[in-house]
């Protein structure tokens, strides 16, 4: 069975891809322009070519003899089984392979690429390099031989039927987990709470106290708008919203609701309201003058603009505290995204949402598997159609699947700001008639990067930290991804956080004079909550309040929606 991929492995789709999730994936791998520009550049250093080419041919020669030491790296499991190093000549085509991805990423390096072709020659030359690996290929793969034995063949017609599954639906990518391994608000967002508010966009869910005091202030969170709400609440153990709640915090989720044509016309403007009105609610229930906000993502742009309204409207006060968790407000060169961004692109991809009323979510999990082939793609090839064996059950994997639909006037909002990196200039874009300056926003800020995050490099979170005119600043960077930077539990021996105040124009420079903590970063979280909170308070005795009546048990309806 193929080993399941870490929390860190995985994103949700993000907005900086928006524009890439609306070309099919394979028009990306076409020859163009960037394919042009390496050839000429790789012409004009015939040596350093040459000498690729021989020291390939070299070790090539050493292979075929026996004489080669060449060996996969101690992190990459395509090769572990025996059969690879046992296997005279099964060793060698395995060999073979790792020269020649090796002279591939150097001729890619030789060529010395601006970071825009750089970074998109790096995607199509990663999944060429790993779509050819021979683990991939069931006339070579040990695993697949072995499982056609023990099955008698019947391992071959699964893979046959998965493939066949797969193939006749978006994401037309192999499944990573069954549809059917979880089922939402029974084991997962299962965390006790009432849904309080419901407007034509979202739900607000307040959580069910577990303590007998609780903080005056509360905290809202407020999660992507291209991914349902419950990464937040995955699993018992696992789950921030739980977390919270039981160390006395008074926690709300907004539900977005998962748009259809109808609601094209929701923009940034349609967000924003929305974000407000859950903190009235949110304020009228627990009856404080402000709340907490705690968004990610794509939320968090959302929550931090709409934080510049009402820093702008003479209300910042209302945010007692603004938290953003991998969340890029500065957009530049935010790797491959950033680099597959241009104005005849964006204008493209704004014209095929726009003809929907929407982008559709299963177009965005196909983009993002692509992003990471080893272990979203061809790891599951081998598993489902190669072995003929179901995926492993996974939660965050669940959820990743659970895909979302984005509203056509945000999809454009969202491009159009990313394309001319619009949040950096202060003006360059509005929220509800105000000029976002997010220099204006004074509420303590607590920002949370993901050191291995491929979707949203720590470097641009840290860079976005520093956009934010809050003079109690802090960036925390965790030794995890886009998704583990959030499912990120106390107790894992092997998480670390790093926490500083935002200061140094240089990100490394910061990485330098960051205090290094072990395990998660909630704790911490937490106890910047408290001191910003007010004083304890006797719980709630009922959720809701008045004109909020509870109308029905959390998770809610909204998420729900397919």
């Amino acid at each position: 069975m193929a080993a399941q991929p870490k929390p860190d492995e995985l994103a949700a789709p993000l907005d900086l891809l928006l524009t890439s999730a609306t070309r099919p994936f394979f028009s990306r791998m076409l020859p163009d322009a960037t394919w042009a520009r390496v050839a000429a550049n790789l012409a004009q250093q015939p040596g350093a070519v040459a000498d690729r080419v021989g020291t390939l041919t070299r070790e090539l020669g050493n292979i075929t003899a026996g004489k080669s030491h060449r060996a996969p790296a101690r992190a990459d499991k395509r090769f572990s089984d025996p059969a690879w190093q046992d296997n005279p000549l099964l060793h060698r085509i395995m060999q073979a392979y790792l020269a020649g991805a090796e002279t591939a990423e150097g001729l890619l390096g030789d060529a010395a690429l601006d970071w825009r072709d750089q970074e998109k020659m790096q995607f199509v030359l990663d999944n060429l390099v790993e779509g050819l690996a021979p683990s991939n290929n069931p006339l070579l793969s040990p695993l697949g031989w072995k499982a056609l034995i023990d099955t008698g063949g019947l391992s071959a017609v699964r893979g046959l039927k998965a493939f066949a599954r797969d193939m006749l639906s978006k994401p037309r990518v192999p499944a990573m987990v069954e549809p059917d391994a979880y089922v939402v608000g029974e084991t997962v967002a299962v965390t006790k709470g009432a849904v309080v508010l419901q407007t034509a966009m979202f739900e607000l869910i307040q959580y069910a106290p577990q303590t007998a005091k609780v903080r005056e202030t509360p905290l809202l969170l407020v999660p992507p708008v291209i991914n349902k709400y419950y990464v937040m609440d995955i699993a018992p153990g696992r789950s921030m919203i739980e977390y919270f709640v039981a160390q006395g915090q008074q926690v709300f989720v907004m539900s977005w609701r998962n748009p259809q044509a109808r609601h094209r016309d929701w923009g940034f403007d349609a967000y924003g309201a929305a974000i407000i009105d859950a903190m009235d609610a949110v304020q009228k229930i627990a009856g404080t003058d402000s709340t907490h906000l705690l968004a990610t993502c794509s939320g968090g742009i959302l929550a931090a603009m709409t934080a510049a309204h009402l820093a702008d409207i003479g209300e910042g006060d209302r945010v007692a505290g603004l938290t953003l968790a991998v969340t890029v407000l500065d957009e530049t060169r935010a790797g491959f995204a950033a680099a597959a961004m241009s104005d005849r692109a964006a204008q493209a991809a704004i014209r095929v949402s726009a003809k929907k009323g929407f982008l559709d979510g299963r177009d965005m999990a196909e983009m993002f598997a692509w992003l990471r082939p080893t272990d979203l793609v061809w790891r599951y090839v081998v598993n489902n159609y190669v072995q003929g064996r179901k995926p492993a059950a996974f939660d965050v994997l669940f959820w990743n699947a659970d895909t979302t639909r984005m509203a056509a006037a945000l999809h454009r909002d969202m491009v159009l700001m990313g394309l001319h990196n619009a949040l950096l200039t202060p003006g360059a874009v509005s929220m509800l008639g105000s000029p976002v300056d997010l220099g204006k926003i004074t509420s303590d800020a607590y920002v949370i990067g993901g050191v291995a995050d491929h979707i949203s490099p720590w470097q641009a979170t840290y860079r976005s930290a520093r956009l934010l005119g809050s003079k109690d600043n802090s960036y925390v960077l965790s030794t995890s991804g886009h998704i583990a930077a959030l499912v990120n539990p106390p107790g894992n021996p092997k998480a670390s956080y790093r926490v500083g105040p935002v200061g140094d124009e240089d990100p490394q420079q910061w990485l330098g004079a960051a205090e290094k903590f072990a395990d998660s970063w909630w704790p911490h979280y937490v106890a910047w909550l408290a001191q910003r909170s007010g004083p304890e308070v006797d719980a709630p005795k009922a959720l809701g309040g008045e004109n909020l009546p509870p109308l029905g048990p959390a998770p809610g309806s909204y998420v729900m929606e397919k």
